[in-house]
């Protein structure tokens, strides 16, 4: 695909699901293109737009970004590994 100028920079990340978010989406390890300068909130929309069964677990979902925790405004940098996790609990 050639760059068109005013077209955003694509860039390529990791999606991991994990626990029972891998039977929702129906998906094992997932490439996602995303524009360059993505936030980690930007991403979540990709991804419950692709795997809109995602949708019931919207407002608890975790993202780790290279194996770090992550929020909302967190830039999401070219080739990152995302972990698309739910709540974590313990006993």
């Amino acid at each position: 695909m050639k760059w068109r100028w005013g077209e955003p920079v694509m860039m390529t990340v990791r999606i991991l699901f994990f626990g029972p978010l891998r039977d929702h989406a129906g998906a094992g390890p997932e490439m996602m293109e995303l524009p360059e300068g993505s936030t980690v909130a930007e991403l979540r929309e990709a991804v419950l737009g692709r795997w809109p069964a995602l949708r019931v677990w919207e407002s608890s979902l975790l993202v780790a970004v290279n194996l770090r925790y992550a929020v909302a405004g967190d830039p999401v940098p070219p080739g990152a590994e995302v972990a698309i996790m739910p709540p974590v609990q313990g006993g």
